[in-house]
């Protein structure tokens, strides 16, 4: 279960990641069902990227995969095709990890605002770390 508290820690690690990588970010963390439990803005990130960390933490959490592992499962003919299409609130881009406990699927956690979304990935796995 994703607690504020759990979610508190996750944040401060993901922002830690990208205080040293030199980027300004936004941590969404959300619950199994993809609902907010928290969601952190560092003064300076990008206007958009709460709705990016968002999007990344419920995609994860819900499918139950990085979003950086779905791009090649959503190309023509393969098994998510039109998935961004299906809701608004799925995304293929990386930043987005589910968060387990044991084999358990808990939650998700989605970083969003660098230019190069590989560094948003790597807050996330810090704060998973």
């Amino acid at each position: 279960m994703i607690t504020l508290v759990k979610a508190q820690e996750l944040a401060a690690k993901a922002h830690a990641k990208a205080a040293e990588l030199g980027v300004k970010v936004t941590v969404a963390v959300t619950d199994a069902s993809g609902v907010v439990v928290l969601l952190e803005r560092n003064e300076g990130a990008l206007v958009v990227s709460p709705t990016f960390a968002k999007a990344k933490a419920y995609t994860a959490a819900t499918l139950c995969m990085p979003t950086s592992a779905l791009a090649g499962f959503t190309g023509d003919g393969k098994p998510y095709a039109g998935l961004r299409d299906l809701s608004k609130k799925f995304t293929t881009i990386a930043g987005g990890l589910p968060i387990t406990e044991g084999e358990q699927v808990v939650g998700g956690i989605g970083v969003g605002g660098s230019q190069d979304p590989t560094q948003d990935e790597q807050c996330a796995a810090a704060a998973l770390a």
